[in-house]
């Protein structure tokens, strides 16, 4: 059996440290991530959201057909909850010390995902559903390279990740209802 060593903190130390760096904020002197690696990342998936919001905003608003209202209701309320993942990924980056990135100039060039409009209702429910699965591989790598070194990150992405999960579910059971043919192996 390994023995354990009792955990011990310099709480002296700790405080004077504290004091000493107040303009850096939550930032502190153990964080264990490259603040401005951590920092590109976190724009780039704020970027990845906004392009997610604007996209389910316009398929909310231009959704036609006699099937439609139901898909334009899911599609408002993916666009809602994408917002509210590119705000909670906002305020990290401000706590981290930096600017969150909102600016349209290379909004495309920064984001995972692409802006497609479709042509019709299963051309925006399919688009919707390829920009959920990219999202869902990049939070999921962006999770495992933020592990142990910045466990507040990590925990903000995995609950992204579960929501962006939830929303290709969505999209997948969207497009089997209007296909008519599941497009999952069972």
């Amino acid at each position: 059996m390994p023995q354990t060593q009792p955990f011990v903190s310099d709480l002296q130390e700790i405080r004077r440290r504290a004091r000493e760096h107040l303009e850096e904020g939550a930032l502190t002197d153990n964080y264990e991530g490259d603040v401005n690696t951590t920092l590109k990342l976190l724009n780039d998936a704020l970027a990845t959201e906004i392009v997610c919001v604007l996209r389910y905003t316009y398929h909310y608003v231009s959704a036609v057909g006699i099937h439609s209202e139901a898909v334009k209701e899911e599609f408002g309320e993916h666009a809602r909850e994408e917002q509210e993942h590119a705000l909670r990924l906002a305020e990290r980056i401000n706590q981290l010390g930096g600017r969150p990135d909102f600016n349209p100039d290379g909004l495309l060039s920064r984001s995972s995902s692409q802006y497609v409009e479709g042509q019709n209702l299963v051309d925006m429910i399919r688009e919707n559903l390829v920009a959920e699965r990219i999202a869902i591989e990049t939070y999921r790598d962006l999770i495992r390279y933020f592990s142990d070194k910045d466990p507040t990150t990590r925990r903000l992405l995995e609950d992204i990740l579960a929501k962006e999960e939830e929303h290709a579910n969505d999209m997948h059971d969207l497009l089997v209802a209007h296909q008519g043919q599941p497009m999952l192996n069972n």
